[in-house]
């Protein structure tokens, strides 16, 4: 299988031959292993990753386009793993609590709790002065975090109302609350 190209490799194991995948992993097992720890710098991370590239590029073989440089295919589904891989690792956004139906436990906690008398009037001018605030952010980030918040939706809703990909909405509330977070502290 060594004397083999990428190309050949890969037409081998769309035809039934398994042994041809394992070749093309062994051949760009230390590619994929580099570039990991390159990014994660953490020997395991790399080797979880590197685990999860194979897959990936499993899963997807059909759709590389033979024309390309597999190496090249094989290294931006690396990269962009990884870069993947260190965006969860950064932040757990508040969406991590979400349900396979989208509800928010947290959120839903929240919500169930009862106001007594002085806390609904101390939440009366709060909201005032939320919604003073909420008028500085432009109106894509404010439509987001009012149907968030305030209509109680949750991502999925608000992709499906705004006609928006899930992760635009998720990334427009956290930049809304970055923002909202620099209007506090002035």
């Amino acid at each position: 299988m060594e004397n083999f190209s990428d190309s050949n490799l890969i037409k081998k194991h769309f035809r039934g031959d398994e042994k041809a995948f394992a070749a093309l992993i062994s051949r760009h097992l230390g590619l994929v292993y580099k570039i990991s720890l390159y990014y994660l710098r953490n020997r395991a991370d790399a080797e979880d990753a590197t685990q999860e590239i194979f897959v990936k590029v499993w899963k997807n073989l059909k759709s590389f386009d033979q024309k390309r440089k597999f190496s090249t295919w094989l290294s931006e589904i690396a990269k962009n793993t990884c870069l993947d891989i260190l965006k969860q690792k950064r932040v757990i956004p508040f969406s991590a609590f979400e349900n396979e139906d989208g509800n928010n436990y947290i959120i839903d906690d929240i919500k169930s709790q009862s106001l007594m008398p002085a806390d609904f009037a101390e939440q009366s001018l709060s909201a005032k002065w939320v919604g003073s605030i909420l008028d500085k952010l432009s109106p894509i980030y404010q439509k987001v975090i009012k149907m968030y918040y305030f209509e109680g939706l949750n991502f999925r809703e608000i992709s499906k109302n705004l006609g928006e990909p899930l992760h635009t909405v998720k990334s427009r509330h956290r930049r809304a609350i970055i923002k909202l977070k620099g209007f506090l502290k002035n």
